[in-house]
C-alpha cells in the first residue's frame, strides 16, 4: 500500500458514499470478488515466470536504483509528516507540537501501510495518537479532513498539468482528444485557482458526518498541495526507480496505472492492497510473462513497506523501554503519551509480518547447498515436521494480530511462543538463517513492549470478526500465491502428495497449504458461529448489597435487586456498584451506592476493569453527583433526559391540572373500590393474582419485559416490595398494583411496575396514582420520584453539540414510536422538579454503540423497543 492511501481512508465523506461503504455486501462481498478476479489475472499474467528467474532479476538490480527508490520513499514520507503538521495548524492550533504531528503523520502511515485497508488504517493510528494527547473527535476528523483535502487538491493539480501539457502516453490510459484533454486541464487549473481565491477571502468551513470542520486558508491550501504533490511523486518514484529500464520510458503513463493500482489495492481489504496492486501494474504496463517486474514489485514491497515498518517499530521499541525506565513516564512524559497508542498497533503489525515471512518461506524452494549440510545433521523427518510447524506457526501469528491490537496479554504470549516455534522451524527446515535471525529480531521488539499487553478477555484469540476474516483470507490467498507460482514448472501428480524427500519442496509445499487451510477453515466456522452469552445472566445478591439498598435515599438503587446485573463492592463495603456486561462494555444502572468517597474510588476500579477486558466503560442515567469523576476518567459527559420528582410536602389533589386524578379517585370509590397496601411479607399470597393482571396487560400491549433500567415481572423481585393495589372492597378482586420504592428515612416514594387489568375499570390506573401519592406525603415521604423522560431538556440548536442536535430531533419527531413529550406533559401536571439525566461514555463513535447496547439490556433490541 503506498502513501496515496493514507488520506484517502479519512472517514470524513459525503454520507451516501459512508452507508454505502458501511454495508456488509461492500465491505465483505466486493473486497473478495475484486481479491478472486485480481489473482486469476495475475496467475494468467505470470504464468511463464520461474522463481529462479526472479531471484536472479533481484540479484542483479542495480544499488543505483534501489539507492533512488530509497531517497524518494524518504521524500514520500516526510510530505505524509507534513501534511499532519499543516492540518494541525489550521485544525488543533498551540494543541500538538509540530514534532508530534509530524512523528504521528510519518510513523502511524509507516506501521499501517503495512497493515493495509482492513486491518488498521492512517485514520486509526492518527486518532489514537491525537486522542491521547487530549484532542477531542471533532478536531481529529477535521485534521484527516484536511489530509484528504490535500491529496486530493495535489491529485487534481497533478492531473489538470498532465491534461494540459497533453505529454505523449496520456491517451494509452484515457483515450481523448487532444482538445479536450487541453480543455479539462485548463478547467481543472482554473476550478483549483477559484477555490484557492475563494479560501483567501474569508475563513471557511463544512459540516461532513455531523462535525464542522474549518478549511484551510488560500495560503495553507496551496502549501497542503504542494506538499501532497510532492507525496504522489515521491510513492510513485520509489516504484518507477525499480522498473526495468523498457518499461520506465514514460513516466506519465506509468503515474496514471500506479494511481489506479492503488485505489484497486484499497478496494480490496488486501493487507498492503498485496496482490491486487502487483496484478494491476504488471496488467498495466504489459508485463506479463517479465521476471523483471515481479522483481522490481519485490523490491518496492521491502523498500516502501518493510523497511519503513521496520524503522518506525524499532524507533518505537527504544523509546518505549526508555520512558518506561523512568518513574514519572506513565504521567508526564510526553513521548511515552505519544508512543503508547502506537504500541499495540506496532506489535500487530509485528505478528502480521514475521507469520507472513514463515508462510512465504515455507512455499517457497529451499537452498539446495543448506539441504546438504542437512541430510548430515538432522533425520528427514524432522525436517518435514519442522516445515509444518512453521507454516501453522505462521497462519497462527497473523490471526493472533488481532488480539496484540486489542491489547490482550493472552496474545502477547502466545505470539511469543509462536515466534520461537518459528525460530527453531526456521533452522530445522532448511537452515533459513536469515529467517531465523528475523523471528529474534521481532522476538526482542515484540518483548520490549511486554508492559502494553495487560488485558485479560475471556474470549479467544483465535476467534476474529467479518473484516479481520476477509483480510487474512485476502493476504493468505497472495501468499497462497507465491507458492503456486514458485512450482509452477512442476508437473503435478498423486505422487506429491505422499513424496517424503530432502529435495520435495513441492511436496511439502503442498501438505503445509492443505493443514493451514484446513486450520483457517475452523477459525473461520468458529468465528462465524460463535455468539456470545445471553447478557442478562441471572446474579446472586450479596447481604452487603441488600443492606446498603436498604440504606439508601435513593429509590433507583432497588433495581438492583432484579438480580441481572454483576455487583462490584468495596474492600470496605461501604459502597457498592451495579452493572452489566453486555460483551462489549461494561455499562452500570446509575451511580454508586453509599458513601461518595468509596463510590468515586469503585468508579475507577470498573473503568480499570473494563480497560484490563478491553471492553467500553459507560455509566447510563447518572445525575450529577459523580459528574467530575467521570470526566476525571476522560469519559464524555451526553445528556440523555430530564428526571421528575414531586415535592410531596403539604401535597393534595387540588388544582385543575389534577382534575382527572380527583375524578377517577371519586369514581372508584363509589363503584366499590378501596386503596391498600400489602406488605411485602404478604406478597406471596396474592402474586398468583397479580401474574393474572400482568399476562393480561401485556398481552393488550403487545409487548416484551424490559429489564435493566426497569423491573420485570418476577416471583422473587417482587417479593422484596410492598405492593400498592386498587381492590374491589366485597370480592377482594384486585385490579390494579404496583410494588413500591421507598427509600430510607423516608426520602423518597416510588414505584416500578404499574400495571392494570384491562377488564376492569378504565380509571383503576389513575386512581391507583392519586391514592398512592397522597399515602406518600401522609406518611411523610418528602419525595416521590416519577422517573425519567427520554431526551427531554435536551437544547436543540444549531450551534449546540451534534449528539445535542439529534436527541432534540427524536424528542420533536419521534412521537411515531416512543411519546416522548406526552410523557412529560403528564409528568409536568404534578409540577415537579426537573433534574438532568446523563450518560458518561468514551466519546466520539463509541456513544452511539453504548446506547445501542443499553437498548439491548432494556429491551433486547430494537424490535422490543417499538414493541
Amino acid at each position: 500500500m503506498t502513501a496515496v492511501e493514507n488520506p484517502a481512508e479519512a472517514p470524513v465523506a459525503p454520507g451516501r458514499i459512508s452507508r454505502l461503504l458501511a454495508n456488509p455486501a461492500v465491505r465483505i462481498i466486493v473486497p473478495l470478488v475484486i481479491v478472486a478476479i485480481t489473482f486469476y489475472v495475475l496467475h494468467e499474467l505470470s504464468a511463464k515466470v520461474s522463481w529462479s528467474a526472479v531471484k536472479a532479476d533481484v540479484a542483479a538490480s542495480s544499488w543505483t536504483s534501489i539507492a533512488l527508490a530509497i531517497a524518494a520513499m524518504a521524500i514520500s514520507f516526510l510530505a505524509l509528516s507534513l501534511y499532519d503538521v499543516l492540518a494541525v495548524r489550521s485544525i488543533a492550533t498551540g494543541q500538538v507540537p509540530d514534532r508530534i504531528a509530524a512523528f504521528a503523520g510519518g510513523s502511524g502511515t509507516a506501521i499501517s501501510n503495512l497493515l493495509g485497508f482492513s486491518y488498521l488504517t492512517g485514520t486509526a493510528v492518527r486518532y489514537r495518537i491525537y486522542a491521547s494527547l487530549g484532542v477531542d473527535l471533532a478536531r481529529v476528523a477535521g485534521i484527516i479532513a484536511i489530509s484528504w483535502i490535500a491529496f486530493w487538491l495535489g491529485l487534481i493539480l497533478i492531473l489538470g498539468l498532465l491534461f494540459l501539457a497533453h505529454p505523449v502516453g496520456l491517451s494509452q490510459v484515457l483515450p481523448l482528444d487532444g482538445t479536450l484533454e487541453i480543455a479539462i486541464g485548463a478547467a481543472l487549473l482554473v476550478g483549483l485557482a477559484l477555490l484557492v481565491l475563494w479560501l483567501s477571502r474569508a475563513p471557511r468551513s463544512f459540516w461532513a458526518e455531523g462535525f464542522r470542520v474549518p478549511l484551510p486558508g488560500g495560503r495553507l491550501a496551496l502549501s497542503l498541495m504542494g506538499v501532497a504533490v510532492i507525496d504522489l511523486m515521491g510513492a510513485a518514484m520509489t516504484l518507477y526507480f525499480l522498473l526495468p529500464a523498457d518499461l520506465a520510458d514514460n513516466f506519465v503513463y506509468f503515474f496514471v496505472i500506479y494511481m489506479g493500482a492503488t485505489a484497486l489495492g484499497i478496494l480490496s481489504h488486501s493487507p498492503g492492497g498485496l496482490g491486487v496492486f502487483e496484478a494491476t501494474l504488471i496488467a498495466g504496463l504489459g508485463a506479463a510473462g517479465r521476471p523483471d517486474m515481479l522483481a522490481a514489485l519485490l523490491l518496492y514491497r521491502v523498500i516502501y513497506s518493510v523497511l519503513p515498518f521496520a524503522v518506525a517499530v524499532v524507533a518505537l521499541a527504544v523509546t518505549w523501554a526508555v520512558t518506561r525506565r523512568g518513574a514519572i513516564a506513565t504521567t508526564s512524559n510526553w513521548a511515552y503519551r505519544l508512543i503508547r497508542p502506537l504500541v499495540p498497533i506496532a506489535a500487530a503489525g509485528i505478528a502480521l509480518l514475521a507469520g507472513s515471512i514463515l508462510l512465504i518461506s515455507g512455499n517457497l524452494p529451499g537452498e539446495t547447498a543448506r539441504f546438504g549440510v542437512l541430510r548430515d545433521i538432522i533425520p528427514l523427518q524432522f525436517v518435514e515436521a519442522s516445515h509444518l510447524a512453521g507454516s501453522v506457526a505462521g497462519l497462527l501469528l497473523i490471526v493472533v494480530a488481532r488480539g496484540l491490537y486489542r491489547k490482550l496479554h493472552r496474545a502477547w504470549l502466545i505470539a511469543m511462543g509462536l515466534m520461537i516455534v518459528g525460530f527453531v522451524a526456521s533452522i530445522a527446515k532448511g537452515l533459513d538463517w536469515e529467517e531465523a535471525l528475523g523471528m529474534l529480531i521481532s522476538l526482542g521488539v515484540l518483548g520490549a513492549f511486554r508492559s502494553a499487553f495487560y488485558r485479560v478477555e475471556a474470549v479467544s484469540v483465535f476467534r476474529l470478526n467479518a473484516t479481520w476474516l476477509v483480510s487474512i483470507l485476502a493476504l493468505l490467498a497472495a501468499i497462497f500465491w507465491i507458492g503456486f507460482f514458485a512450482y509452477s514448472h512442476v508437473e503435478y501428480r498423486d505422487a506429491l502428495w505422499w513424496q517424503f524427500a530432502f529435495d520435495g519442496d513441492a511436496s511439502r509445499f503442498l501438505r503445509a497449504s492443505v493443514v493451514v487451510a484446513l486450520i483457517l477453515f475452523g477459525i473461520t466456522l468458529n468465528s462465524l458461529l460463535y455468539r456470545r452469552s445471553g447478557i442478562k445472566d441471572s446474579h446472586e445478591i450479596p447481604d452487603v448489597v441488600r443492606q446498603l439498598i436498604a440504606q439508601s435515599e435513593d429509590t433507583e438503587a432497588q433495581l438492583d435487586l432484579l438480580g441481572d446485573k454483576a455487583f462490584l463492592i468495596s474492600e470496605d463495603n461501604r459502597a457498592f456498584i451495579a452493572y452489566c456486561d453486555t460483551g462489549g462494555s461494561l455499562i452500570t444502572k446509575g451511580e454508586p451506592v453509599g458513601e461518595e468517597a468509596a463510590g468515586r474510588k469503585l468508579i475507577w476500579q470498573l473503568r480499570e476493569m473494563a480497560d484490563k477486558a478491553g471492553k467500553r466503560c459507560a455509566f447510563y442515567a447518572v445525575s450529577p453527583k459523580y459528574l467530575a469523576t467521570y470526566l476525571d476518567l476522560g469519559l464524555s459527559i451526553l445528556k440523555i433526559g430530564e428526571v421528575a420528582r414531586v415535592n410531596l410536602q403539604g401535597f393534595t389533589l387540588d388544582g385543575s391540572s389534577k382534575k382527572k386524578f380527583r375524578g377517577a379517585r371519586s369514581r372508584a370509590g363509589r363503584d366499590g373500590y378501596e386503596f391498600a397496601i400489602i406488605p411485602k411479607a404478604e406478597v406471596p399470597t396474592v402474586l398468583d393474582q397479580l401474574r393474572g393482571i400482568s399476562d393480561r396487560w401485556m398481552q393488550e400491549k403487545q409487548g416484551e419485559e424490559k429489564g435493566f433500567s426497569l423491573g420485570y415481572f418476577d416471583d422473587t423481585y417482587l417479593s422484596n416490595f410492598d405492593h400498592a393495589v386498587l381492590r374491589h372492597v366485597e370480592t377482594g378482586r384486585i385490579v390494579a398494583f404496583a410494588n413500591l420504592f421507598q427509600g430510607a428515612n423516608k426520602h423518597e416514594l416510588s414505584l416500578d411496575l404499574m400495571r392494570y387489568d384491562p377488564e376492569g375499570p378504565k380509571i383503576a390506573m389513575d386512581a391507583l396514582f392519586a391514592e398512592l401519592m397522597l399515602w406518600g406525603a401522609a406518611e411523610g415521604f418528602h419525595w416521590f420520584s416519577l422517573g425519567a423522560a427520554p431526551f427531554s431538556g435536551i437544547e436543540n440548536h444549531q450551534l449546540s453539540s451534534l449528539w445535542n442536535r439529534i436527541g432534540g430531533f427524536i424528542y420533536e419527531h419521534g412521537e411515531q414510536v416512543y411519546h416522548f413529550e406526552g410523557l412529560r406533559s403528564f409528568k409536568e401536571k404534578f409540577d415537579p422538579v426537573w433534574t438532568p439525566n446523563y450518560l458518561a461514555s468514551p466519546g466520539g463513535l463509541a456513544a452511539p454503540r453504548v446506547l445501542y447496547e443499553v437498548n439491548v439490556l432494556i429491551s433486547g433490541g430494537i424490535k422490543g423497543l417499538v414493541g
